[in-house]
Formats: C-alpha cells, sequence, structure tokens
C-alpha cells in the first residue's frame, strides 16, 4: 500500500520529497550518506519511471512533479484493476474514494472471476437477478474456494472420491464411481452430491443433490484447512415412495449396472447388500478429507495416478499409483471390508524385476510361485544383511531393475492354494484363453499370459507386457483382521495398465488409468503428499 500511496502522490513520500526540496546543499549531501530503509522506495525512486525524473538523486535540477495515479482516466484504471489479484482489490480500495468507486465496475470482477476460477459464463445475465460479478466472487468463489479440489468421503471401509468444481455460476461436489465391474477400461462414472450458486440472492445457497427428488437445502461447513462437512437438512427427500427395497433395487442398478437376480454369486450378494446398508445410513452428511494427485518425475516408471482396479467380489475399486524412490504404492482411495480405503493395497520394489519364462512354461502356475519366492527369499536376504551390517562386497548382489536375475530354485516352490478365498480380495473363476507365442522383447512387448488357476474378473486383459517386477499385496480377513502382505507379480502393460497376480489367493487384477483431468489437486510439496498418505492410511490402520 505504501506504493499505491506515493503512486496516488499521498502519504509519507511526498512530504519527504517537499521537504528535499527545501534542503541547502550541505543538508542534502548529510541526508544522501543515511541508509536506505525502504529497497522496494529506493527502486522506484531511482528508476523515475513513474514520475519521469532524470538522473540520481541530488544530481541536475529537481526533478518535476510527480504524475498521480488519481490523474489517471477512469477506463485505464479498470484495466490495472482488473489485472490484479482479487485478494489484493479490497486493500486497494481503502487508498481513497475513487479507487473505492472504480472497484465497483463489474469488468473487473468479471475478470477476475474468469481468470482465477475459469467461469466461462456469460456474467452479464446475472444483471437480471442482481447479483453483480463482484457478489459471486466475494460470496461464492472466494467464499468456498478452500473445498475446490480432490476429497475423500469418510464411509467407514469404502471410502470415496469427491471431485469439488466451479462449474459454471455453480460449485459442484461430483462423486467419482468406477464402471460397471468388470470392465476396467470404461470410463468413470459420476453424480452430484451437492451444489452451491449464488442466482437470486445476496447469500450463497448449498443445495443436497442426494436421492431422486431434485435440489433440496443443505449446509457445508470447514471444519478445519484440509477437511469439511456437508450435512442434509431434509433427508425425507432421500427416500422412495416404495420404501428401502425400491432404494436398494435403485442404488443396485446404479452401482453395480445390474440386478440381485442377475448376481447369482451368493458371498457377492453379501458384500453388494452390506455396503448398501452401510452407505445409505449417512444420508449424505458426511465428512471429507482432502487428497492430492501423486507429483510425477521423469525418471518414473509410468506416469502415477488414478486407476481403477478389479477385486474380485467387491468389484472395481480406485487406486493411486505413487513412486517413492526405490518403491512404488498403490493406495487405496475406494475400499472394502477386507482392505479399507487408505490402505496401501500393493507395493512395487522396483530393485528386482523379474523375467518372466516363455509362454508355455508361464502356463505352468508353479514355475511363475517358483520364481518369485526366489527372488522373495533374495530380498529378505538383502534386508537381513541391511540390519546386521555390511561386512563385505560379495553377497550384497542388489539386484538391478535392468538387469533381471533368477536365482536357483526352491524346494517348496508352490504356494498353497487360495488363502481366505473372495473375502480377501479374491474370487475363483477361469483362467482367460491364452494368446499365442510371440517373441520376446525386454522392456518393449515380452509375451504375457495368466497361469492356469489364476482367476481374473476380466479376460480382456493385454497378453504382451513391458516389464515386471516383484512386490507384495496386502490381504486380510473381514474386517480388516490378520492384515499381511504377501508376495506377488506387478507386470506393467503400457502406460495407462498395470496388473498384479495374488500368488497366495491365486488371483490377477488389472489397473486401467483414470482419464479424468482433475484440477485444484496438486500437492503444494513432495512432503504435503507423503503427510497426506500417511493421514488417509491412519484412518483405517
Amino acid at each position: 500500500m505504501a506504493v499505491c500511496a506515493r503512486l496516488c502522490g499521498v502519504g509519507p513520500s511526498r512530504g519527504c520529497r517537499r521537504r528535499q526540496q527545501r534542503r541547502g546543499p550541505a543538508e542534502t549531501a548529510a541526508a544522501d550518506s543515511e541508509p536506505d530503509t525502504d529497497p522496494e522506495e529506493e527502486r522506484i525512486e531511482a528508476g523515475g519511471a513513474l514520475c519521469g525524473a532524470p538522473g540520481g538523486r541530488g544530481a541536475g535540477p529537481p526533478p518535476p512533479p510527480r504524475c498521480s495515479l488519481l490523474e489517471l482516466p477512469p477506463e485505464l484504471l479498470v484495466e490495472i484493476f482488473a489485472s490484479l489479484p482479487g485478494t489484493d482489490l479490497p486493500s486497494l480500495a481503502q487508498v481513497c474514494t475513487k479507487f473505492r468507486r472504480i472497484l465497483h465496475t463489474d469488468t473487473i470482477w468479471r475478470r477476475r472471476c474468469r481468470e482465477e476460477y475459469g467461469v466461462c459464463e456469460n456474467l452479464r445475465k446475472l444483471d437480471i437477478t442482481g447479483v453483480s460479478c463482484r457478489d459471486v466472487y466475494a460470496k461464492l468463489l472466494h467464499r468456498y474456494r478452500h473445498i475446490l479440489g480432490l476429497w475423500q468421503p469418510d464411509i467407514g471401509p469404502y471410502g470415496g472420491l469427491l471431485n469439488v468444481v466451479v462449474d459454471g455460476l455453480f460449485i459442484i461436489g461430483w462423486m467419482y464411481l468406477p464402471p460397471h465391474d468388470p470392465h476396467v477400461d470404461d470410463p468413470m462414472r459420476f453424480k452430484p452430491l451437492f451444489r452451491v450458486h449464488l442466482m437470486e440472492r445476496k447469500s450463497a445457497t448449498v443445495e443436497c443433490m442426494y436421492g431422486h427428488r431434485g435440489p433440496h437445502n443443505g449446509h457445508i461447513q470447514i471444519v478445519k484447512k484440509d477437511e469439511f462437512s456437508t450435512k442434509c437438512n431434509q433427508t425425507d427427500h432421500h427416500r422412495m415412495s416404495g420404501g428401502r427395497q425400491e432404494e436398494f433395487r435403485t442404488w443396485l442398478r446404479e452401482e453395480w449396472g445390474r440386478t440381485l437376480e442377475d448376481i447369482f454369486h451368493e458371498h457377492m450378494q453379501e458384500l453388494i447388500l452390506m455396503k448398501f446398508i452401510y452407505t445409505s445410513q449417512y444420508d449424505n452428511c458426511l465428512t471429507y478429507r482432502r487428497i492430492y494427485l501423486p507429483p510425477s518425475h521423469p525418471d518414473d516408471l509410468i506416469r502415477p495416478g488414478l486407476f481403477k482396479g478389479t477385486y474380485g467380489s467387491h468389484g472395481l475399486e480406485i487406486v493411486m499409483l505413487s513412486f517413492h524412490g526405490k518403491c512404488a504404492r498403490g493406495t487405496k482411495i475406494t475400499g472394502d471390508p477386507n482392505i479399507p480405503a487408505g490402505q496401501q493395497t500393493v507395493e512395487i520394489d522396483l530393485m528386482h524385476r523379474i523375467q518372466l519364462p516363455d509362454v508355455e512354461s508361464l502356463r505352468n502356475f508353479s514355475e511363475l510361485s517358483r520364481i518369485v519366492l526366489e527372488v522373495r527369499e533374495q530380498v529378505r536376504q538383502e534386508q537381513q544383511q541391511q540390519e546386521n551390517g555390511p561386512e563385505d562386497g560379495e553377497g550384497r548382489g542388489q539386484q538391478s531393475p535392468r538387469e533381471p536375475q533368477r536365482g536357483p530354485a526352491q524346494p517348496s516352490a508352490e504356494l498353497p492354494a487360495e488363502k481366505g478365498g473372495e473375502s480377501r480380495d479374491g474370487e475363483a473363476e477361469a483362467a482367460a484363453p491364452p494368446a499365442p507365442e510371440q517373441p520376446a522383447q525386454s522392456g518393449q512387448g515380452q509375451p504375457f499370459v495368466l497361469p492356469v488357476g489364476v482367476s481374473s474378473r476380466n479376460e480382456d486383459y493385454p497378453r504382451t507386457c513391458r516389464m515386471c517386477f516383484y512386490g507384495t499385496g496386502l490381504i486380510a480377513g473381514h474386517g480388516f483382521t490378520s492384515p499381511e502382505r504377501t508376495p506377488g507379480v506387478f507386470i506393467l502393460f503400457d502406460e495407462d495398465r498395470f496388473g498384479f497376480i495374488w500368488l497366495e489367493l491365486k488371483s490377477f487384477s488389472l489397473y486401467s488409468r483414470v482419464q479424468a483431468t482433475f484440477q485444484n489437486a496438486e500437492a503444494p510439496s513432495p512432503q504435503a503428499f507423503e503427510e497426506m498418505l500417511k493421514n488417509i492410511q491412519s484412518l483405517t490402520s
């Protein structure tokens, strides 16, 4: 504001200049020897660009009178003010009456709405309702700016993905849902949970969009930084005339794209009914915690982000893939009663690459198990040596991701049959038919086929892969009881798809990238992203 005051020709700077002009040569020389306490003011004085002063301080004739910003035509001031951040304009209005009057010009706030929040609607139509662009900026966009971005709702083990965006003259919270099982490559589905708008009133209106009876009264409360809650004030709008049975059938068609009669698997029916009973009790009265998209680095195996994955009887779930130096992690954004949202479903050891055998040998599950368990033993030995301290250079043998190795066969290579069954993120189904064999090219197109006996919800998986790594997958009993990490294989198919073979479950999960674009979802720093991962995991640990 000191700069604005000087440009207007008011404040201490003008007085200083007049006193300087009244000084004699001795006083001027003494003043020039004093240290300068305002670098910004010195920069403006020395430049002399705004007032046209030739030369430096104390040199030559007295400078001509300073040009005041107040003397500029109003249309030029409007253009200047419209280029400033909206958060700075209230302070600018306190400079003088003229500035305050000019800042009531809607052109300024229309540009701020467009450049800061991407409002592309024709804001001129607001004149009909008596709402100004300044009202839209101050009472809608600026007031609710803290809820824009990605959020995870606190719905017990199920979690979710909420994207809050500016949509025209509304702020809308869209719940993103995976496609219907098992079509992992289909686009995401989404439905509105709430919206905020400023159309006819001088204060923003919050509406709940849950249910099938149209918008109704709701409330949003910003609890603390990176957390807010929603509340529906008319939950009767969520009820249907046919009672809970009709609500369940409607929910089932939306959630699974089928009827209960179409689902013959009894255990899957139990899981679906359990999820409906649990999630419907919230009635859109939820607490949300902010999540960030993972930061990307040039040396990442693939671009990190959100992926849709198959999880047996639990259907499709959303997983966030992120890279952390020598490992990569898949964190559940949505979850289930076995492995809840927030937990690390898979972890990939990028230092231990696996070279798959030829297609004929790969069809044998025992051969794949032997290879993976050899790598697991190697990892165990390396971890033990690191804990005991290096004794000599031999035996460390850390495997490079560019030089896959296979150690000697272990006697107990084959793992026991499915442990925990479908209640541990697996489901017994027939393996997909093998693909014709192709010549392997490391990192470019190695033939891939699931071993006989490994179940897959989606038989339309890629038949070539780029590379494979050793990894571990988290399995647990119902209620996240007795969790343990078990060995598996991470298969990178292409930039947008990867898979994971759960050896103990004899199950395969296929993951496909979420192609949606999310704004206001970048982490302010790598440390903030790591802290976010710890926070969402601690909620279900």
